[in-house]
């Protein structure tokens, strides 16, 4: 039996791999879990910093995270904490956006907005770790007419992210990371 590979992830073998239906089930699962579960809440940063150094320490050559982002391509963005004023690194599934990357501010559905994304409200410059470079970005929040293509391009590489919206009252916003240069 063969199975229809998802045209907007062919040229991926990975993602190739994964049925729509299985990247959902994923995504919303981990949610759902992540959601209900105060210790699941609790650990998730520890697990998502962990996550962020296992990376850079392996130079960019980690590129994919099934239990984070359902085998979305991920990159770790450094913000400097607005309170700390000290460096922050988290991993985040992206979307490939002309020059730059589009990241979702979704924190798996949590009512708070995640730390990385206040911070970059506080200080819009950061540096990403994609594809084994580093780049010095910008960070804006998506137009009206980029966030909803963006959010149906996330939406249809990983239906979970739908799963999302459901589980928080907050608007989840599409941030774009507008390259500057090589670190």
């Amino acid at each position: 039996m063969t199975v229809p590979i998802d045209e907007s992830t062919a040229d991926d073998p990975i993602e190739a791999g994964l049925r729509p239906l299985e990247r959902f089930w994923r995504n919303r699962l981990f949610a759902r879990i992540r959601h209900q579960l105060t210790w699941m809440r609790r650990a998730s940063p520890l697990l998502t910093r962990a996550h962020g150094i296992a990376i850079r320490l392996s130079g960019g050559r980690i590129r994919r995270s099934f239990m984070f982002t359902g085998g979305m391509p991920i990159l770790v963005l450094t913000t400097v904490g607005r309170k700390s004023g000290q460096s922050r690194s988290t991993p985040v599934g992206y979307l490939r956006h002309g020059h730059g990357y589009a990241v979702l501010a979704s924190n798996a559905g949590s009512d708070r907005s995640p730390a990385w994304w206040l911070n970059l409200q506080t200080q819009p410059r950061a540096e990403v770790l994609a594809d084994r470079t580093r780049l010095a970005v910008t960070a804006r929040r998506a137009d009206a007419a980029e966030e909803a293509s963006l959010w149906r391009e996330f939406a249809d590489r990983n239906p979970g992210f739908d799963e999302y919206r459901k589980l928080t009252e907050r608007p989840i916003p599409v941030v774009v990371l507008e390259p500057r240069g090589e670190v």
